[in-house]
């Protein structure tokens, strides 16, 4: 009786300290895990795994969970630090069948995370597909159908890959993946052969004569917008209908400049009369003057200009029928 109280307590006392180091390991793992996964989700946000997955095409996927895939991702590490820590704590107790299933676990991980990483990039692949595919046969009926169809096609290829990394029914999906690519090969045959390349061609050439109008469109207003804006350049005065130049200048103040007299086409003509002179000549003054100071006296014939100047500089010019030009001009110039 005492030797089975002994083994029992020599039993106890070597199975405590594992227990404590069991615990231990447990719970200082669990901690770390939950630190690490909260960092990863935290990094993967900041980083935009999330935007990069839902254009790769998992946001449909993912429309109805509750987590997104940053989320899914943390939680994913979280659980696979979770199997190591297991591991290392019921190592304590020795070679155990717990210990040996978190091992054939743990080695699985590593082709399940590269299996999952398959499925996010052929979904990425999927969809630049269909939107290539669907742009460009827009035109066609079948296009959004084909564009669905390719869409599909690389998606099941991407499974197929996925499930033979984690080596699950290798049997059923190799023939399923070899039925799949001959198929993609018997639809492009009768595609080439029965007219996809011709669509192809239209539309292309479509697109190239529409782009080149749009080209000769917009040279044509720019050329236009330039001749519109181009501003010819202008004088100061621009010469009068009629304006001769050889007749004097003209186009300042209110009567023009006053330098000569300006020849107008529809100036009146006057005949002169040979009894007088054309300039007024005055007794006793060689020099020829032209400001007396009064008006000349004599008797002059009726109805002929007549014409004197003040002692104010203006020229008086009587024209027949009592017409007088505007006072203070330039002397011997009508204004």
């Amino acid at each position: 009786m005492e030797d089975a109280l002994r083994d029992m307590w020599r039993s106890v006392a070597n199975f405590a300290p594992k227990l404590v180091a069991f615990l231990v390991i447990l719970i200082i793992g669990w901690i770390l895990a939950k630190l690490i996964a909260k960092a990863i989700d935290k990094i993967l946000e900041k980083v935009g795994f999330d935007r990069a997955v839902e254009r790769g095409g998992v946001k449909k996927a993912l429309a109805r969970s509750n987590y997104d895939a940053s989320t899914i991702v943390s939680k994913i590490i979280y659980y696979a630090l979770l199997l190591i820590v297991l591991q290392l704590a019921f190592g304590v107790f020795g070679p155990n069948p717990i210990s040996e299933l978190i091992a054939g676990v743990i080695a699985f991980l590593p082709r399940l995370l590269v299996a999952v990483i398959i499925i996010v990039v052929a979904a990425a692949i999927a969809a630049a597909v269909r939107d290539i595919v669907s742009n460009a046969l827009s035109g066609l009926s079948y296009g959004r159908m084909l564009a669905n169809i390719a869409s599909i096609a690389i998606l099941g290829l991407g499974a197929i890959a996925a499930l033979n990394q984690v080596g699950i029914a290798l049997t059923v999906t190799l023939p399923v993946l070899i039925a799949i690519l001959g198929t993609i090969g018997g639809i492009l045959v009768v595609g080439v052969g029965g007219g996809l390349i011709k669509p192809m061609q239209q539309r292309w050439e479509d697109y190239l004569s529409r782009a080149e109008s749009e080209g000769r469109n917009m040279r044509e207003h720019l050329n236009s917008r330039d001749r519109e804006t181009t501003v010819l350049p202008t004088t100061a005065a621009s010469p009068q209908p009629g304006y001769s130049p050889g007749g004097g200048q003209q186009g300042a103040g209110q009567y023009g400049y006053t330098e000569g007299a300006p020849r107008y086409s529809n100036e009146p003509q006057y005949q002169s009369d040979p009894r007088y002179p054309s300039a007024p000549q005055y007794p006793n003054d060689p020099g020829g003057r032209t400001s007396p100071t009064g008006p000349p006296t004599g008797p002059y014939p009726t109805g002929q200009p007549t014409g004197y100047d003040d002692p104010s500089g203006g020229r008086h010019t009587g024209m027949p029928g009592g017409q007088q030009y505007p006072y203070g001009g330039d002397r011997g110039g009508r204004q």
